[in-house]
């Protein structure tokens, strides 16, 4: 039976090729059917193979390349090859090969390439040796890297890095991170808030008054990493991190420029998209992952944030109190540019490069600060850009750009960009806008002051009273959010222009502290665990059990602390202060006295509680201590705060839910150990197990647990959990 015309063709290459000996049965190795080749007399190598040698034949009239002349190595029923002789043909052997060269028989053995050439199989084997002697372990699936050398043509007047030219640099690697998750084109929804940390530019030397010729290019040769990652993934949207930073070269010098959060959309044009989880695997990717759904959540409240601060008078209005005659004009700063989208400036889908827009922005933005200060402004922060619609190659897009505030040393700038088609078009669509802070820097970069800016009347004002709305936030997310917790007081002033980050900090510190993975197993009682963390300044333990109750009805239960009293003995009252959302309340707790102190303690908490954004997450009862105007401390209670702490509800299988208290306290604790850890653990279970009655569970346990205690306990572990038996007398377990 001769050779069907695809077996043909692919034995065709055969009569060209180099020696090769192809006898996975009978070479070594051949049971992992690797090829070898042979010596220059041509004998095989495997045991019993006798290989045989062939050399090509002209093809037939057919036009269809036939095998070379062979026989069949002894015992094996596939060839040997080699172009120098050539013996009687064996149909079966041919046949055989060709079967194995198009993977008809053992598709999960061979390829093509490695029947060809086995040098592709060894320096891929090679490779992912080198890969693993260099220690780089784990790696995101999603990361995606970029380095960029700085060139003459990537700097600005001050021989800095554009930041227009970096933002290219950033969308681009944040694009390819998405799409790799997501497996299709992805659009730029959003760039979240940029903070720059440092400039990059020539580090081994520093800026004099008096700047040479030499220090217009101090950037150039410097080199640019970026690194971009899939934090988390909606239905169609993501969360994509950035993380950029500088190298030097010459003096292996680098730092952090900036840090990045960017939303992409996934984008297909016949179906709707429905993307896949990301797996975290790290402590970083967990809490990465876990904390994405509440920057999400601020996301979409930003703008009622602002309308909300301007509608309750929160920003002071101090127009009236300046002297006019130094103030100015704020329509003397306003830029309009235009920009018509060539094919250049399109992305791989068609659409106007995101990058290329925010690079565009940044250059207008510039050219309004200049003209408030007369100077060369230095970009310090921008707000979310908001991108609301797609252009087009061939759109002609309308840049507009004003100072909407100065402050002492800082500027804000507003961007807006419309887009239309037709030089005949009335209508123009407004595809995206961003605030961006700018300072001007002396000679020692430090910011100088500003002259004031005075707004026109209508917009002009309104763009002014939120400007400082927007400076306010900002203030307030720094103190609260990005601030490390050992920075921060235990109790933060609570009002409503904070009121956001309060709860964005409140719950994420919640997710931080669930997402660490050294917790250490202290004791067990009945199925009740204890674990305790000690980490820098604090000491933080959490309990779990398993309660027969649906995970929703548990989380709504336990939501509302008016009903805690009615399981936990450390509460005497809880009284709802003020419902702040649907999801954040503020209670007034009135706790027993502690000892011999004859003044009861209370508490002012915030409860934040928040519903599962996925499958998988828990539902969460974050509470922490804040301060009202109108629950000062009093002579008649003892006030207690408390940093971290609240409930996490993972559902488990029907009617089954995993129940879990965290709570994190300080080293101030450590002077009142007095109990050992038995004491510790005896009291921890009596209150956890205290709340299965309000959930409709029935403990099936003794009342008289056994205690099962870890043999090989650390020492640090063991200390720390006598510390945490005047915590509970202090704190208790279950309330904050």
């Amino acid at each position: 039976m001769g050779l069907t015309p695809q077996e043909a063709e692919c034995l065709a290459p055969v009569q060209v090729l180099w020696p090769l000996v192809i006898c996975p049965l009978c070479s070594p190795g051949g049971a992992q059917g690797r090829p070898t080749r042979a010596g220059r007399g041509g004998e095989g190598t495997g045991p019993g193979c006798s290989s045989l040698r062939l050399r090509p034949l002209p093809a037939p009239s057919s036009g269809l390349l036939q095998p070379p002349p062979a026989r069949l190595c002894s015992g094996c029923p596939l060839l040997s090859l080699s172009p120098r002789t050539a013996s009687p043909v064996s149909p079966e052997g041919s046949r055989a090969l060709a079967r194995r060269l198009l993977d008809l028989e053992c598709p999960t053995t061979w390829g093509l390439a490695s029947v060809f050439s086995s040098r592709t199989s060894r320096k891929s084997a090679l490779r992912a040796e080198n890969t693993m002697a260099e220690g780089e372990g784990y790696r995101n699936p999603t990361e995606v890297q970029m380095s960029q050398l700085v060139l003459p043509c990537h700097t600005n007047q001050r021989g800095e890095l554009s930041v227009g030219q970096l933002l290219k640099w950033i969308d681009a690697t944040a694009c390819l991170s998405a799409e790799r998750h997501a497996g299709c084109p992805c659009v730029t929804a959003s760039m979240d808030d940029i903070y720059f940390e440092h400039t990059i530019r020539f580090s081994g030397t520093q800026r004099t008054s008096k700047p040479l010729a030499q220090d217009r290019l101090q950037s150039v040769g410097q080199v640019v990493n970026i690194k971009a990652k899939v934090n988390r993934a909606f239905n169609s949207s993501m969360e994509v991190g950035i993380h950029v930073a500088s190298e030097d070269l010459c003096s292996e010098n680098q730092w952090n420029v900036c840090k990045a959060l960017a939303t992409f959309v996934a984008h297909r044009e016949l179906s709707k998209v429905k993307l896949k989880q990301t797996m975290p695997q790290t402590e970083e990717e967990k809490t990465e992952h876990s904390v994405a759904a509440e920057r999400r959540r601020m996301r979409l409240v930003y703008a009622d944030t602002i309308k909300d601060l301007l509608a309750n008078c929160v920003i002071q209005d101090d127009l009236e109190s300046r002297d006019c005659s130094h103030m100015v004009p704020a329509e003397k700063t306003r830029v309009e540019s235009v920009e018509l989208v060539l094919p250049p400036h399109a992305n791989h889908q068609g659409n106007t490069f995101g990058g290329q827009i925010m690079a565009w922005m940044e250059n207008v933005a510039t050219i309004a600060a200049s003209r408030l200060c007369r100077a060369h402004p230095t970009l310090k922060a921008i707000e979310m850009f908001h991108f609301r619609g797609p252009s087009q190659v061939g759109d002609r897009l309308v840049f507009k750009a004003i100072v909407n505030n100065a402050f002492k040393h800082s500027m804000e700038v507003g961007v807006c960009v419309e887009a239309y088609r037709q030089e005949a078009e009335t209508h123009r669509r407004h595809i995206n806008s961003a605030f961006m802070t700018f300072v001007v820097l002396d000679a020692d970069d430090q910011p100088q002051m500003l002259p004031w800016i005075r707004p026109q009347p209508g917009d002009g004002e309104r763009r002014y009273r939120e400007a400082s709305a927007r400076k306010k936030i900002r203030l307030d997310r720094k103190y609260i959010v990005s601030c490390k917790q050992a920075e921060m007081p235990l109790s933060v002033p609570w009002d409503p222009s904070n009121q956001v980050c309060l709860s964005y900090n409140n719950v994420s510190s919640l997710k931080m502290l669930v997402a660490k993975d050294n917790w250490v197993l202290s004791s067990e009682i009945n199925q009740v665990r204890l674990y305790t963390l000690e980490e820098d300044k604090f000491l933080s333990f959490h309990m779990e059990m398993l309660v027969h109750v649906d995970a929703a009805q548990a989380f709504l239960l336990l939501s509302d602390l008016r009903r805690r009293p009615e399981w936990d003995k450390h509460y005497r009252s809880a009284e709802l202060v003020q419902q702040v959302d649907e999801d954040d309340a503020i209670y007034h707790v009135i706790s027993p006295p502690l000892g011999s102190d004859p003044k009861p303690q209370d508490f002012v908490i915030l409860a934040s509680r928040r519903k599962p954004c996925d499958n998988g997450d828990p539902y969460v009862i974050a509470l922490r201590s804040v301060t009202l105007p109108t629950h000062r401390e009093t002579p008649e209670y003892r006030r207690r705060e408390t940093l971290c702490s609240g409930f996490c509800f993972w559902r488990e299988g029907d009617q089954l839910t995993k129940v879990s208290y965290y709570n994190q306290a300080t080293t101030g604790l450590l002077n009142y150990v007095t109990t050992n850890v038995t004491g510790l653990s005896s009291e921890f279970y009596t209150t956890f197990k205290a709340c299965s009655p309000l959930v409709g569970v029935e403990s099936k346990h003794t009342t008289k647990p056994k205690i099962r205690r870890r043999k090989d306990l650390l020492p640090a572990a063991r200390f720390g959990l006598h510390c945490l038996r005047e915590a509970l007398q202090l704190r208790t377990p279950f309330q904050p």
